[in-house]
């Protein structure tokens, strides 16, 4: 397992790009299992979870060509279905919770999608019922082999279009069911659906390539079956949740950063949740700047003085990505806060860590805590800790860099699912932090 040292309370200074959206990829790097013909894909992130997926693609018999940085050509024109059913997929679906999203196109096209229980974050129960849900309302039979915690669906014949509302506003579920549908004969409606950009990225995408999908950007999705699916050439987003953390960063280490070519239109309210907390972001032009709070930052309140609220929602709400940056900026933020995580039962478990180097957070319960910022006139304090997921990972790593002392960061392989190069880069920001 790899560590970080992070030399913390250095002021940064400089330009970062974002990173390509690692939760758009996972879902437009198995749209590739919908067509014989070539898709070329750019703007992939470098990053463990989405390499995984590369892989799984490989031994599946799709063709990888890479053209360059972040730019691959994917021809799944001889796919091998008989590997779902071995060990091998097993072991390795499994270690991925993005391998949910094969099974839609694989239904799809070849009448059959097989997944083990995938992994991913422990941050509480993920149900899968909504992607099987809507595979059977397409004419799809359900499979499971208990002992193996082994899913399938399989048809005979071509999925049939119908009308869905689904229960819950899943965007994995939203964008597996979409795959499938694109193929079925008929007309598919999807209510209910999941309108982030990256699903809305992926019915663009599926649109170039034949498809017929209207409603992108709401959550009624009308999607009338074709025959087949061309190839394509898609840029990935940059990552929104990337872009968050660096301005988390940059608030929480009083830094001067210049975050490029965010597209601004795709943020939807994460600017003006991190304003809520004071910070101060500019745009210039596609870019976000962020100077130095000299003077710290200030916790707005509700219009009627009451303590501000920051809780995650379905798009066009907050993402709950994004809850965990919020909560370690926020411990050093003039004011209070009450981060409300409705999401995920265990996501918030990281903050004993934080409390451990001198943070005022208060947990009420495992979806809610008020922390109480300190303003800059107590230094959070070096400490070794270990980090639990992608997000809280890069929370603590943000903390430590704000803090007194060297801290210590174990376990960094969930950072590196979902953020890339992050050492170096920081590094190329004036950071002191070592890979050991």
């Amino acid at each position: 397992m790899g560590t970080f040292k992070i030399e913390g309370g250095i002021r940064l200074k400089g330009d970062v790009t974002p990173q390509g959206a690692k939760n758009e990829a996972l879902q437009i790097l198995c749209a590739v299992l919908l067509t014989p013909e070539k898709v070329t894909i750019n703007n992939i992130p470098d990053i463990i979870d989405v390499n995984k997926l590369i892989t799984l693609l490989g031994n599946l018999g799709v063709k990888i060509q890479k053209n360059g940085p972040g730019s691959i050509t994917f021809q799944a024109d001889e796919v091998n279905v008989g590997y779902l059913e071995t060990e091998a997929f097993k072991k390795e679906g499994g270690s991925l919770r993005g391998s949910i999203m094969i099974v839609g196109p694989l239904l799809a096209r070849f009448g059959k999608g097989y997944i083990p229980k995938p992994g991913g974050d422990k941050i509480g129960r993920r149900r899968l019922d909504t992607h099987f849900e809507g595979f059977i309302n397409l004419g799809a039979k359900f499979r499971y082999e208990r002992e193996d915690h082994f899913y399938g669906v399989e048809t005979k014949d071509r999925l049939k279009g119908t009308y869905m509302l689904l229960d819950e506003a899943s965007v994995t579920g939203t964008a597996n069911i979409v795959m499938a549908a694109v193929l079925a004969e008929g007309v598919t409606t999807i209510y209910n659906a999941a309108c982030e950009p990256y699903l809305q990225q992926l019915c663009k995408m599926l649109n170039s390539m034949g498809a017929k999908i209207t409603g992108v950007g709401s959550n009624l999705l009308t999607i009338e079956g074709v025959e087949s699916l061309g190839g394509c050439e898609h840029r990935i987003l940059p990552d929104m949740i990337e872009i968050g953390s660096w301005i988390g960063l940059a608030a929480m280490t009083r830094s001067e950063i210049t975050i490029k070519n965010v597209s601004w239109e795709n943020l939807g309210v994460i600017p003006s949740v991190f304003r809520k907390l004071g910070i101060t972001l500019e745009q210039k032009g596609d870019d976000i700047y962020i100077p130095s709070h000299e003077n710290g930052y200030e916790i707005k309140t509700d219009i009627d003085g009451s303590i501000l609220t920051i809780a995650d929602a379905p798009w066009p709400g907050f993402t709950p990505d994004l809850l965990s940056i919020v909560l370690v900026v926020a411990t050093q933020a003039n004011g209070d806060v009450l981060i409300h995580q409705k999401m995920f039962e265990s996501r918030l478990f990281f903050v004993d860590k934080l409390i451990d180097m001198g943070a005022k957070i208060m947990l009420c319960d495992p979806h809610r805590a008020v922390v109480m910022g300190h303003n800059f006139k107590s230094q959070l304090k070096a400490t070794t800790m270990s980090s639990p997921d992608i997000r809280a990972g890069i929370s603590l790593l943000i903390a430590a860099l704000s803090a007194k002392g060297t801290s210590t960061i174990q376990n960094i392989e969930q950072i590196d699912r979902g953020y890339e190069r992050i050492d170096e880069r920081l590094r190329a920001l004036g950071a002191n932090i070592v890979r050991v």
